[in-house]
């Protein structure tokens, strides 16, 4: 039995990194033509990003700091990662706003290390709005979901203290390594933190397992290539950033009027 949960985290791991990869000729088609279209309800969001909605309309310079672990990253090519694509959706929807959005990768750390050093970290970078991506590893180590909820009140806390918006990104979604851990305590502890908080909670995992069922994508493959892994992670940049422009009230025409 340990060996197959081993097996299964591996798995898990691998699909991590190869969702980060970079860009391939023959996936650029799929990179260029996504057809996934999230269910209205899983991008809305009683939350504001106020300091994104203030920076396009006044300042006109938005700069994103994505806090996650490998796949989150992008390794071999610029913007073949979600992160990536959202600054190039980003740009193009709001040409006349100087638009960055940076990485910083975290990898195999619970929130609580996390948490420790996101003030001195939004001090260094000075991002407008912090997306913390988060859960996995905690899932994985079966850390006590009680002190995963604590850090990551004290996490978002530290980030406002320090002026940045911030926002909560949760779990992948895999049908097969939800043998091996149980995500259900992290993923109810990041929904009760962000209403109790106020800040918007991007459900990374709804949507995964909303595609998969609906035959978007088949995340049950045991042999995901890279064109997979290309079309997901566009997917994610698409829904993330409608996601952030709901949450920031913010109409892109408007903002480019204000130039």
């Amino acid at each position: 039995m340990k060996a197959v949960a081993m097996a299964g985290l591996k798995w898990m791991v691998a699909v991590a990194l190869l969702t980060a990869v970079g860009l391939s000729p023959r996936a650029a088609v799929a990179e260029d033509a996504p057809t996934c279209v999230p269910p209205a309800y899983l991008l809305a969001s009683e939350a504001k990003l106020k300091g994104v909605a203030a920076a396009l309309k006044t300042t006109h310079k938005l700069d994103i700091l994505v806090v996650g672990s490998r796949s989150s990253t992008i390794l071999s090519a610029e913007n073949s990662s979600y992160p990536g694509r959202l600054q190039t959706l980003l740009r193009d929807r709001f040409p006349g706003v100087t638009i960055n959005v940076m990485v910083e990768m975290r990898p195999k750390r619970t929130a609580a290390d996390i948490a420790t050093g996101l003030a001195a970290l939004v001090a260094e970078r000075k991002p407008v709005l912090v997306i913390w991506q988060t859960g996995t590893f905690d899932a994985i180590r079966s850390i006590d979901p009680d002190d995963f909820r604590t850090a990551l009140g004290q996490g978002i806390d530290a980030v406002k203290q320090a002026g940045s918006d911030i926002m909560l990104m949760n779990l992948q979604y895999s049908p097969r390594t939800e043998t091996m851990i149980n995500p259900a305590p992290y993923l109810d502890a990041m929904r009760v933190v962000a209403q109790e908080h106020d800040v918007p909670l991007f459900d990374r995992f709804s949507l995964m397992r909303h595609w998969n069922e609906t035959g978007e994508f088949d995340l049950f493959s045991p042999a995901p290539g890279i064109d997979l892994a290309l079309r997901v992670h566009n997917c994610l940049a698409r829904a993330l950033m409608a996601f952030v422009i709901e949450a920031a009230q913010t109409d892109p025409a408007e903002a480019r009027t204000q130039r």
